[in-house]
C-alpha cells in the first residue's frame, strides 16, 4: 500500500520532465538503478559541465541553494559589451587615430550609460545568479567607467577645480595630472588581485587582465610625468597599445559568450583552466577520500 502511495508522486515529479531528463521512465522494467537515481537528482534542471560553465559565467562552478539560473538569462555579455564599447574607443582615441585625443572627453556618455550602467546591471545580476567573482569584476569595472566619465564632466568640477582660471587647460594642470594617477596606480593593483583569481577561469580572461595591469601602469606614469612637466607621449602610445589588445581579446570572449547563448554549433576554445588549478573545497575532498 505504501508502494502504491509513493510511485504516483515520484512519477508526477520526474517521469514528465522529458525536455530534461529524456522523459525517462522510473517504472520501465529494465532501468538501471543508478541512472534512475542521477535523474532524480538533476530532475527539473540542466547539468552542466565545469567547463561550459565556466565559460558561460566566467566563474568556477559553484553551488546555489536554488534553480534561478535556469530561470534568467546569463548576464556575462551584457556587462562586457559595456566594457567593450568604452575600452574599445578609448584605446583608440589614446593611440591618436584619425587626431582623436583628449582622453576621450567626447565619449563621456558612453563611458555612464556603456561602461557604467551595463556593467553595473550586469554585476547586479551575477549577484543575483551566485557569481561572486564577476559581480565583482564587473561592479568594479562600472563604478570605473563612472568616475572616469565624472572626472571629464565640467559639472563635476574634477579638473576644472585645479585652474579655474583655464578651463580648457585644466585637465594638464601638474597638480591635477599627479593627484589623478594614483586612480590608475590602485586600479592597477585591483587587476592583478584580479588576474590570481582569474588562474581558475580560463586563458583568454586571464590575458586581459595581464594586458590591463600594464596598461594602468602606463597610464599612472604618464599622469605622473604630466604633473612633472614632461609629458611622454610614449606612455600613452602605450597604454592604448596594451588596452587594444586587451579588447580583441574581450571581443572573442564575448564572440564566445553570445555562441554559447543561442547553442551555436561553433564551439570556440577559451583555454579553460579550472581543471589545472583544483578549488581548495576539492583538494580537502580528494585528501578526505
Amino acid at each position: 500500500m505504501a508502494t502504491n502511495n509513493h510511485m504516483p508522486d515520484v512519477e508526477k515529479d520526474h517521469a514528465g520532465s522529458g525536455s530534461v531528463n529524456g522523459g525517462y521512465d522510473l517504472h520501465h522494467d529494465h532501468h538501471d538503478t543508478d541512472t534512475a537515481l542521477r535523474r532524480l537528482r538533476t530532475a527539473g534542471s540542466i547539468s552542466i559541465t565545469p567547463e561550459l560553465f565556466e565559460k558561460i559565467y566566467l566563474s568556477p562552478k559553484n553551488r546555489v541553494s536554488n534553480n534561478i539560473r535556469s530561470t534568467f538569462g546569463n548576464p556575462t555579455p551584457l556587462a562586457l559589451c559595456g566594457f567593450l564599447l568604452s575600452l574599445t574607443p578609448l584605446s583608440n582615441i589614446l593611440l591618436g587615430w584619425r587626431g582623436a585625443g583628449g582622453l576621450g572627453a567626447a565619449e563621456v556618455g558612453v563611458y555612464y550609460f556603456f561602461g557604467g550602467l551595463l556593467m553595473i546591471l550586469g554585476g547586479f545580476l551575477e549577484f543575483i545568479l551566485g557569481n561572486t567573482f564577476p559581480f565583482v569584476v564587473f561592479g568594479s569595472f562600472g563604478a570605473f567607467w563612472l568616475a572616469f566619465g565624472a572626472t571629464l564632466t565640467p559639472y563635476f568640477n574634477a579638473s576644472i577645480a585645479y585652474d579655474p582660471t583655464n578651463p580648457a587647460q585644466s585637465s594638464s594642470d601638474p597638480v591635477f595630472a599627479s593627484t589623478f594617477a594614483y586612480f590608475h596606480v590602485y586600479m592597477g593593483v585591483l587587476c592583478f588581485v584580479y588576474l590570481v583569481c582569474a588562474l581558475r577561469t580560463n586563458i583568454v580572461f586571464v590575458l586581459i587582465f595581464a594586458t590591463l595591469v600594464p596598461a594602468f601602469a602606463c597610464l599612472a606614469a604618464l599622469f605622473f610625468s604630466i604633473g612633472e612637466g614632461d609629458p611622454k607621449i610614449k606612455l600613452q602610445h602605450a597604454a592604448g597599445g596594451l588596452t587594444f589588445v586587451t579588447c580583441l581579446l574581450g571581443w572573442y570572449l564575448f564572440f564566445v559568450q553570445l555562441l554559447a547563448s543561442v547553442d551555436f554549433p561553433l564551439n570556440l576554445p577559451v583555454g579553460d583552466l579550472s581543471q589545472f588549478i583544483k578549488g581548495a573545497s576539492e583538494r580537502s575532498g580528494t585528501k578526505e577520500d
